[in-house]
C-alpha cells in the first residue's frame, strides 16, 4: 500500500485551501477507530473532511459521508464538544518539509485560532490532536505514554510538542551542493536521495529518477555530467509543483500520483484520487480478512457436523439389525419343541424362503429366554432408530445448509467492487442470525447488494443470487409464474432465474445459458459438466423452519451446464 508522503500531502492541503476555507464545521462523526470526519460547509457546497490516523493509512482529505450508525467513540465526542459549530480558518503546515497540519479554528472566519488540531501522519505513528489556543492538549486519538515511548509522550494536558526533527538536508539546495551530498557516499540513486532529503518518498525519488531517464538502482558513482544535470532538472520541477500547487493526480500502475507521471486514468481531484484509493484498499484488505474468518467458521462447523452424522449413520447401520433379532425371535417361538438343553445354536427354515437360518443361543438359558433377548434387542434398536433418524435429518439439512453457504463464499474469492463487501456482510450477519457466529457490531449498510444480472442469446434477463438472502429474494420475491428457476442437482448453488415474458418461451440456447451461470456459480465449477434442474417458480416451496436459501422442488427437468462456457454465453 502506497503511504501519503510529503508532496501528496501538499497536494491535497493546496487543494482544501483554495475550495474550502473559510467553512463552517457543522458536524464531527468518527467512523472507526482511526478515523474521524469533519462536516464542512461553505456559502456553496458541503462535504466531509477526513482524517485518519491507520498505521498504513494516514491520510487528509474529502471522504465519503459517515454511515448511520451510532458514534460510541469518546475521542469524536470531545471534538464535537469543543469544535461544533465553529469555523476552520486555516489549513497550514506546522514544520517545513514535514508531514503535520495545522488546522486552525476560531468562532468566525477573521479570528485568531482558539483551537488547533493537529493532524500527524507518520505511518504506525500517525495521531490527531486537538491543543488550545496555546497549545496545550485537549483531547487526542491515540494517547502515547512514557511507558510506551522514552522520545515524546503525547497525554491530555500536556503542552504539544512536534515530533522530533529528522536529521536530512532541505531540497531547496543549489546544483553544487546537491550534487556533492549524493556523490559523497556511493549507492543506488532512490537509496541516496530518501536517505538524504527531507520529503522525498521511495516513489518520489523513483518518479524523479525515471523522469531524468535513469534507473532507480543505477549507483551515484556511475552517473554522468549530463546525468545530474538532467535528475537536478526534475529535482527543481518537483520543487516548482510544490510552491505553487500545480499538481496533476492521477492513477498508476504501482498506485497513484499526483505529479502527473505515467498516469493511468486522471482523477478529478487528489481528495477523490486519495479517498478512492484508501478505501479501496482497505476494503480489500476488510474483504480478505472477513472472507477468511467466515471460510474458517463454516468448514469448522461442517467438520463437527459431518462426524456427528457419520456417528448417527453409523447407530442407523446397527439399527438395520432390529428385523433380523426379531425375525429369529419368531423362528425360535414357532420351533420351541426343536429346542434341546445346552444348545449353541439352532437351525431353523426361514418362514418365506424355507432357506436355513442358523441363530446362535446362550446354552444357559432356554428357548423362551433367548426369544426373550431376541425380542428386547429389537425394540433397543427400534427406538435408537426413532431417535437417530430425525436427528440425522436435522444434521444433514445443517450439512446442506452450510454447504449453500460455502457455495456463496467459494463465488466471492476476490474483491472488486464495494458491493463485493456488503454481500460478504450479508453473509456474515446471516451466520450470526443462525446462531454460527458470534454478534458483532455490523455497520448499517446504505443500500442492499443485488444479484448478477446476465443476458441469454434471445436477450432474456438471467438473474443469479450471490448470497441466500438474494436466493430468496430471487425465487420467492422476483419470480413470475412465466420464469424459469435453476439450481444444480444435488450440489451446492446460486439460485438463477430466467425472466420470461408472457407467452415467450425460450431457445435451447437460451436454457444452456442459464444452466451454464448455474453450474459456474456452484460447488462444481470446476467440472466440466453439472447436472442442473429447472422448473416453474410455483413448484418450489421453502418448509417451515427451513433456514435461508433452502427450498424444495418438484416438477423438475435436468440439462447439463459447463461452467468454462458461462462468460462465453
Amino acid at each position: 500500500m502506497q503511504s501519503v508522503d510529503f508532496t501528496t500531502l501538499m497536494a491535497s492541503c493546496s487543494e482544501l485551501r483554495s475550495q474550502w476555507l473559510p467553512a463552517r464545521l457543522e458536524q464531527i462523526y468518527q467512523t472507526d477507530r482511526y478515523t474521524v470526519v469533519l462536516g464542512l460547509r461553505t456559502l456553496e457546497k458541503r462535504a466531509w473532511l477526513s482524517l485518519s490516523w491507520h498505521p498504513q493509512a494516514a491520510r487528509l482529505c474529502l471522504g465519503d459521508p459517515p454511515s448511520r450508525d451510532p458514534d460510541t467513540f469518546t475521542f469524536s465526542e470531545q471534538l464535537r464538544h469543543q469544535l461544533n459549530g465553529y469555523a476552520l480558518i486555516e489549513i497550514a503546515t506546522f514544520a517545513p518539509w514535514e508531514r503535520v497540519i495545522d488546522l486552525q479554528v476560531a468562532k468566525r472566519p477573521g479570528d485568531a485560532p482558539i483551537y488547533h488540531l493537529y493532524m500527524e501522519i507518520m505511518g504506525k505513528y500517525s495521531n490527531v490532536i486537538l491543543t488550545d489556543a496555546n497549545n496545550q492538549i485537549i483531547t487526542v486519538a491515540h494517547q502515547v505514554t512514557a511507558s510506551q515511548s522514552s522520545v515524546r509522550t503525547v497525554e491530555t494536558g500536556q503542552p504539544y510538542t512536534p515530533p522530533p526533527a529528522v536529521l536530512k538536508d532541505l531540497p531547496t539546495q543549489s546544483f553544487n551542493n546537491w550534487h556533492s551530498l549524493l556523490k559523497l557516499i556511493p549507492g543506488t540513486l532512490q537509496r541516496q536521495l530518501v536517505a538524504n532529503y527531507q520529503g522525498v518518498s521511495p516513489v518520489i525519488a523513483r518518479t524523479l529518477i525515471e523522469r531524468a531517464n535513469l534507473t532507480p538502482e543505477k549507483s551515484t558513482d556511475l552517473l554522468s555530467e549530463n546525468d545530474w544535470k538532467n535528475l537536478y532538472q526534475q529535482w527543481q520541477k518537483w520543487l516548482e509543483s510544490l510552491e505553487t500547487g500545480n499538481f496533476q493526480p492521477g492513477r498508476t500502475e504501482q498506485g497513484y500520483t499526483v505529479l502527473g507521471w505515467r498516469i493511468t486514468h486522471k482523477a478529478e481531484s487528489t481528495q477523490t484520487l486519495l479517498n478512492d484509493y484508501y478505501v479501496n484498499i482497505l476494503k480489500q484488505e476488510e474483504f480478505q480478512q472477513l472472507r477468511h474468518q467466515l471460510w474458517q467458521k463454516v468448514n469448522y462447523h461442517l467438520e463437527k457436523l459431518t462426524l456427528k452424522a457419520n456417528t448417527f449413520s453409523n447407530r442407523l447401520s446397527q439399527s438395520e439389525q432390529a428385523d433380523t433379532y426379531q425375525e429369529q425371535a419368531n423362528l425360535l417361538m414357532a420351533y420351541l419343541h426343536l429346542w434341546q438343553p445346552g444348545m449353541k445354536s439352532i437351525t431353523l427354515p426361514d418362514f418365506s424362503t424355507e432357506q436355513p437360518v442358523t441363530i446362535p443361543l446362550q446354552p444357559d438359558k432356554n428357548a423362551i429366554t433367548n426369544a426373550k433377548l431376541f425380542y428386547k434387542q429389537y425394540q433397543k434398536l427400534k427406538r435408537v432408530r426413532q431417535s437417530v433418524e430425525p436427528l440425522l435429518a436435522e444434521v444433514t439439512a445443517e450439512i446442506a445448509y452450510l454447504g449453500q453457504v460455502l457455495s456463496g463464499l467459494s463465488q466471492l474469492e476476490t474483491y472488486q467492487v464495494s458491493e463485493d463487501l456488503q454481500t460478504l456482510q450479508e453473509i456474515q450477519q446471516e451466520l450470526i442470525s443462525q446462531s454460527y457466529l458470534e454478534t458483532a457490531r455490523l455497520p448499517t449498510p446504505k443500500q442492499e447488494s443485488q444479484p448478477h444480472r446476465y443476458l441469454s442469446p434471445s436477450g432474456f434477463e438471467v438473474i443469479v443470487g450471490r448470497n441466500n438472502r438474494q436466493n430468496d429474494l430471487i425465487t420467492f420475491r422476483l419470480a413470475s409464474d412465466y420464469d424459469l428457476w435453476f439450481h444444480t442437482q444435488q450440489i451446492a448453488s446460486s439460485h438463477v432465474l430466467l425472466r420470461l415474458e408472457p407467452g415467450s418461451q425460450p431457445d435451447q440456447l437460451d436454457l444452456e445459458c442459464a444452466a451454464n451461470w448455474t453450474a459456474y456459480y456452484s460447488q462444481a465449477r470446476g467440472s466440466e459438466q453439472v447436472p442442473v434442474i429447472y422448473t416453474r417458480p410455483k413448484h418450489i416451496y421453502k418448509p417451515k423452519g427451513a433456514k435461508p436459501g433452502m427450498v424444495i422442488y418438484k416438477h423438475e427437468q435436468v440439462i447439463w451446464g459447463r461452467p468454462s462456457m458461462a462468460k462465453n454465453t
